[in-house]
């Protein structure tokens, strides 16, 4: 469906955004979330956990300061070995705009990793298949908050099937992997 009216995207991106916040909120993370106040540009602070591996490149993970379920993804990538930094940023829509992550694209975090961007609950093995082969993209995207990806796990243990997308240099999106 294409959207011609610029009021009516603005309206569906603002109600998007809320729910992807409303969405976060209602499951906190314990052990990685950040305690800095809501503002345009909070310090980072790391999460603290497990050393992570000297092979294995930092994650700079851009969030906003209330969503529990960024931290829980955090923990996904951290447990892996990966050296995690949160930034918390009230002001997401400005990561998302230098990253280049485009309308119908958006989640709610966005992380920065060895030169590729990485767009919501990207599972960590997505994440290692894209450094070991280094496209030639801007990274990964996987748009909304699918149940059952990685900070988005459910009690009952249901999941959603997703695909994370392969993100372009020039915008386009391919598919990079399936999750059933």
């Amino acid at each position: 469906m294409k959207i011609r009216s610029k009021p009516m995207l603005s309206l569906l991106v603002l109600a998007a955004g809320t729910l992807l916040i409303s969405a976060c909120n209602a499951s906190p993370s314990t052990a990685a979330t950040t305690t800095a106040a809501a503002t345009s540009a909070t310090p980072a602070k790391a999460v603290e956990a497990a050393p992570a591996s000297k092979a294995l490149p930092l994650v700079v993970v851009h969030k906003d300061p209330n969503c529990g379920c960024c931290g829980g993804w955090a923990e996904h990538v951290q447990a892996a070995g990966f050296p995690v930094q949160l930034n918390d940023t009230s002001d997401m829509m400005a990561v998302k705009q230098r990253l280049g992550i485009g309308d119908g694209m958006m989640s709610c975090h966005t992380s920065e990793i060895d030169g590729y961007v990485v767009e919501g609950h990207v599972p960590v093995e997505d994440i290692k298949r894209l450094l070991a082969e280094r496209p030639q993209a801007r990274g990964l995207v996987l748009p909304g908050m699918p149940v059952g990806t990685p900070g988005m796990e459910s009690p009952d243990g249901y999941r959603q099937a997703f695909t994370v997308a392969l993100l372009g240099n020039d915008g386009s999106l391919s598919e990079f992997s399936k999750h059933e």
